[in-house]
């Protein structure tokens, strides 16, 4: 039975910015990675409902790697989105003004292969990542 896990962010950057370096690939390819020896090659967005995601992750000593694919099942622009994974897992994405910035939550369904806190920690560091990288730029 998998649970829902919420990460979250602020980040320090009007939310029409936040959206586009969210989901724009040619963005997406600079963040999309939990550490430094991960990367993420090539990401590919079609952003409309019934559209695919998908975003190429691998370890750079070329160890490792797989494809994230999702597709999306609803679209609010500079708002909200949610896709399905293949395996069926939903995740919602949510981007809310808040103060001088945006407040960035992602909620989605745990899967049974790790532990939640393993998968807790590995999509926040994504996130985090994503914060320091549309910060910088």
């Amino acid at each position: 039975m998998s649970e829902k896990i919420t990460i979250q962010a602020q980040v320090a950057a009007p939310r029409n910015k936040v959206w586009e370096y969210y989901t724009s690939p040619e963005h997406i390819t600079k963040w999309n990675f939990a550490s430094d020896d991960w990367h993420c090659p090539s990401a590919k967005n079609d952003l409309k409902v019934g559209g695919k995601f998908n975003a190429r992750m691998e370890a750079k000593d070329g160890s490792w790697g797989f494809d994230f694919v999702a597709t999306y099942s609803e679209i609010t622009p500079d708002k909200s989105y949610t896709y399905v994974m293949e395996d069926g897992r939903v995740v919602d994405v949510l981007l809310k003004d808040q103060g001088t910035g945006t407040h960035i939550s992602v909620t989605f369904d745990s899967e049974d292969q790790n532990p939640v806190d393993m998968q807790r920690d590995g999509w926040q560091a994504i996130l985090n990542n994503f914060k320091k990288y549309s910060e910088g730029h």
